[in-house]
C-alpha cells in the first residue's frame, strides 16, 4: 500500500501529519509511511464532506483502520495542494489522543 500512496505525491511533495513536523520528498516521504502503515491490516475512509478549487482540495472524512485486531476510527479534515495532477502538500488534522486510545484499548 505504501507505494501506492506515495506514488500520489510529487517527488518534492510533503506530508504534514499536524500532530508531528512535516516530511517531504519520495526518499523521506517512503519510510514516513511505511511506519504508519505498519501493522496496519485493513483500512477504508469514509468522505463526509468535499470541497475542490482548482488545485486545492479538503476532504472531512473518518479514517477506519486496523491495527493488529484493534479498530481505529479517526475522524480528519485533510487539505490537499494539487501540482500537475499529484499532492504537492498534504495537511492532516486529528486527535492524537483519539487514535493511542484506540490502540491501547
Amino acid at each position: 500500500m505504501w507505494k501506492s500512496l506515495l506514488g500520489y505525491f510529487a517527488p518534492d511533495g510533503v506530508y504534514h501529519n499536524m500532530p508531528l513536523g512535516p516530511v517531504g520528498g519520495h526518499d523521506k516521504l517512503r519510510p514516513f509511511i511505511q511506519a504508519f502503515l505498519k501493522g496496519w491490516t485493513a483500512t477504508s475512509w469514509d468522505i463526509r464532506a468535499i470541497l475542490a478549487a482548482g488545485d486545492l482540495v479538503m476532504v472531512e472524512r473518518l479514517d477506519r483502520t486496523r491495527v493488529g485486531d484493534k479498530p481505529v476510527d479517526l475522524p480528519c479534515c485533510g487539505g490537499f495542494e494539487l501540482e500537475n495532477g499529484k499532492i504537492k502538500i498534504w495537511r492532516d488534522h486529528f486527535d492524537m489522543a483519539t487514535y493511542t486510545r484506540a490502540l491501547a484499548g
